[in-house]
């Protein structure tokens, strides 16, 4: 079992083509709003890549939310924004989930031999679950999906953190593709700290330039919640995710 650092696209590619267990790691936020969401009792989370599929298929699911952003900013029409720290009214809940790249890579994701969505708030329940398939496991730091040399670093320091997690569940990790970027994230956040990284990271300028700061100390909160987003079928253009978390025993 192998643990891969691959980022983007091509760690969605990496992860369907070899079959392996892939992390989509959207630290700020995505992947910590999904966890959120799960954790306040919402049903499920259809996971789509543009705004008009997510107005299509608030057709089928009337009684569904939509959550999501582009640019940072809560979509008009929208019923919630992309902040895990605004998830009131979820609970027994469908939630129609779109935004700027984390959704975007699930579905990317979608045909690998399992996909969850990670990052610090819930790392140490995501590699639980990872581990629990027995084969090798790709980190995806999502980066921006418009963008591919973007320098998402709060993504490279959430994979990070879900692989120290994993070896403290199980000791030494065998590394494979982009096992160096481990290292050297690993080495960061036990210098630095997760916080301060996710500070420093040029998406966390953007988000407090929107008036966001408050979901960066809230994304990198470490094991807030053992709730896991795990994408479980496919309805057209979406993947259903539902809490992966009862597999953890």
């Amino acid at each position: 079992m192998k643990w891969h650092l691959i980022a983007g696209e091509d760690g969605c590619r990496f992860a369907v083509e070899n079959k392996c267990v892939a992390i989509i790691v959207d630290a700020l936020r995505a992947s910590a709003t999904a966890a959120y969401m799960l954790h306040a009792g919402a049903t499920e989370i259809l996971a789509v890549r543009e705004v008009d599929e997510a107005f299509e298929l608030r057709w089928d699911y009337p009684a569904a939310l939509l959550a999501g952003e582009r640019g940072g900013l809560p979509l008009h029409g929208f019923d919630l924004g992309n902040s895990p720290r605004e998830v009131a009214g979820v609970r027994s809940k469908r939630v129609i989930f779109t935004t700027t790249t984390g959704a975007g890579r699930l579905v990317q994701a979608y045909g690998a031999h399992a996909v969850y969505m990670g990052s610090p708030v819930n790392a140490a329940a995501v590699a639980k679950a990872a581990l629990a398939h027995r084969r090798d496991i790709v980190l995806v730091p999502a980066g921006l999906m418009s963008d591919p040399t973007y320098s998402a670093q709060e993504d490279w320091v959430g994979a990070a953190a879900i692989a120290m997690a994993a070896r403290q569940l199980m000791g030494d990790l065998e590394l494979g593709e982009g096992g160096h970027k481990y290292t050297y994230w690993n080495d960061r956040i036990l210098c630095d700290g997760i916080l301060e990284l996710f500070e420093a990271a040029p998406h966390a300028q953007n988000l407090r330039d929107v008036g966001m700061a408050d979901d960066i100390t809230f994304c990198a909160q470490l094991d807030s919640v053992r709730s896991v987003p795990m994408a479980s079928g496919a309805q057209g253009v979406a993947v259903r995710v539902i809490n992966g978390s009862a597999q953890l025993g």
